[in-house]
């Protein structure tokens, strides 16, 4: 794709980045290799909002290792062993690395990224499609997917955490934001926000939920440990958990709340070592069965 003045103009950039077009370029470029002089020039921001701009391309870049100061590319990065960039990746495409991941800024794809090892951002996590790593996935910011989630190890955002799909985590995940998951939401260990929980499927953690302010399930909600909420607590279905079930002050606790009241016996229990003091709704059946 080629890009002249004409084209860059009607996208309305700002006059300090279409004056420095004007100077190297004034007789257009092709996209990547527009996108390549504006990060060697530094102008990493100017890069992202071009790749904003005119999308995704089909190409592919494939290399062992990649170390640089940033990267930008319209198409799909393949990576066999790591990736090492001092400040911004930011691709068309979809991000795929045998080994680990290490930004010090952010990281955004437009489609999946999956790493064998782990992936570490110092700002942003946005993925188009799935976010995939074996080993944890941190981000000192913000994270957001458009697909599923799945962290072998453990999973941490300094900030909110929205995903579209599943998230799947093998020990612990904790955000210091709001977890926002539009399907199913399991971690093997602690499951801890410091802002609202809220799943449109089901809630599962192998030790304690736990979060600042609401805890919500369009399904179920269950815990190896305890589940405590400093705001309500609502499940749309059963609520199980081995120690105890808590809602914060002047707040209740909630089951069944997608289920008719006839067939809560069976499909909106409340499973606990003792009953919830503000329990509202659902069928208390005592402690769960270990």
């Amino acid at each position: 794709m080629d890009l002249n003045k004409q084209f860059i103009k009607a996208k309305q950039p700002c006059a300090d980045g279409f004056r420095w077009f004007m100077r190297h370029h004034q007789d257009g470029s092709n996209y990547q290799d527009l996108l390549d002089a504006l990060v060697d020039a530094g102008r990493v921001s100017d890069a992202c909002w071009l790749l904003s701009q005119f999308g995704p391309t089909h190409a592919v870049m494939k290399v062992d290792a990649l170390a640089a100061e940033a990267v930008v590319f319209a198409g799909s990065l393949e990576v066999r062993g790591n990736i090492e960039v001092d400040t911004v990746v930011r691709t068309g495409g979809g991000i795929h690395v045998g080994g680990g991941m290490v930004v010090g800024q952010s990281i955004v794809s437009g489609d999946d990224i999956k790493a064998g090892g782990g992936i570490r951002s110092g700002g942003v996590l946005e993925a188009g499609g799935h976010l995939k790593a074996g080993w944890g996935i941190e981000a000192r910011e913000s994270m957001r997917c458009g697909g599923d989630i799945r962290s072998n190890w453990d999973l941490w955002c300094g900030g909110p955490l929205n995903v579209t799909g599943n998230v799947t985590v093998g020990q612990d995940l904790i955000t210091q934001g709001r977890i926002e998951c539009g399907k199913s939401l399991v971690a093997g260990g602690r499951l801890a926000a410091r802002d609202s929980i809220r799943a449109g499927h089901g809630i599962q953690a192998g030790g304690t939920i736990e979060c600042a302010m609401h805890l919500e399930a369009g399904w179920g909600i269950r815990a190896g440990r305890s589940i405590v909420a400093e705001g309500a607590v609502r499940a749309g279905e059963s609520l199980s958990a081995h120690e105890l079930i808590r809602a914060g002050v002047g707040y209740g606790v909630f089951a069944g709340l997608n289920v008719q009241m006839e067939a809560w016996e069976c499909s909106a229990r409340v499973c606990a070592d003792t009953k919830p003091v503000s329990l509202m709704s659902g069928w208390w059946a005592g402690a769960p069965e270990v």
